[in-house]
């Protein structure tokens, strides 16, 4: 799962380390949760990562890609928005809402450049991969390239948080959710 990746207008190319892993990994689907800004980026998940990619569009995003996602994985409802209509940046309140209205118990968002794992009262998993490439946004982010991987098995969600510090990939946190 990525996010906010900004090729070619903000970074080059995904970070060497974050290549070489969704390289050597087998996945069954890539989710991006927009600001994918080229196509080139699309190609190669489709092309060399997983067939089965879907990508919704960021407010920097001006290819014809659908604002929101509903997928089903291993009986899990899954539902991905940018996050750009949601103010402040990251409100858990406001996503809960976006997740209500998608009737889904777990939302893939992104547009805060920031990875994070919530799960709230309501019974709402949250997911954010950050910033896939750690690129700037209009009101900060982290700065440190991230992402995150997600397995589902019998409605028990797996999320693992990455991130590249200098350039080494390491594993941020790990937790599972019964949904």
């Amino acid at each position: 799962m990525a996010s906010d990746s900004h090729i070619p207008e903000r970074a080059e190319w995904l970070p060497k380390s974050v290549e070489q892993y969704v390289l050597s990994e087998k996945f069954d689907v890539v989710i991006h949760a927009g600001d994918v800004v080229d196509e080139e980026l699309i190609e190669f998940f489709r092309k060399y990562v997983s067939s089965e990619l879907y990508v919704v569009r960021g407010n920097m995003d001006y290819l014809k890609l659908p604002r929101y996602v509903k997928i089903a994985v291993e009986g899990v409802d899954l539902g991905v928005i940018h996050g750009d209509r949601v103010y402040p940046r990251g409100n858990i309140a406001a996503l809960t809402r976006a997740a209500i209205t998608l009737k889904t118990k777990l939302l893939i968002s992104g547009h805060t450049h920031t990875s994070f794992i919530v799960y709230d009262r309501s019974g709402v998993l949250h997911v954010n991969p950050g910033s896939i490439t750690g690129v700037w946004s209009g009101v900060g982010g982290s700065g440190v390239p991230s992402f995150a991987e997600l397995r589902v098995s019998s409605k028990t969600v797996t999320v693992a948080l990455y991130e590249i510090l200098g350039d080494t990939l390491i594993q941020k946190e790990l937790r599972s959710y019964t949904l």
